[in-house]
């Protein structure tokens, strides 16, 4: 791994345990659910650019539900 990576799944997964606090006071099961996927992601991918494309998408994720719902 190298450092890009690493930098950026720590900021993923830091963005990630910020939205499964969230939607865990909200009691909101998307936001929860992208929160734990947001920190969980970054295990997977071994490319930073897609790695950041995926973490953008991840993040986005809940306010494109609340949109259309």
């Amino acid at each position: 791994m190298n450092t890009a990576l690493l930098l950026w799944a720590i900021v993923f997964s830091s963005i990630g345990v910020g939205y499964f606090i969230y939607g865990k006071k909200r009691d909101d099961f998307a936001i929860r659910s992208t929160g734990l996927a947001l920190i969980l992601f970054p295990y997977f991918i071994d490319n930073a650019f897609l790695l950041v494309l995926v973490g953008l998408i991840l993040m986005a994720v809940p306010k494109l539900l609340s949109r259309y719902m």
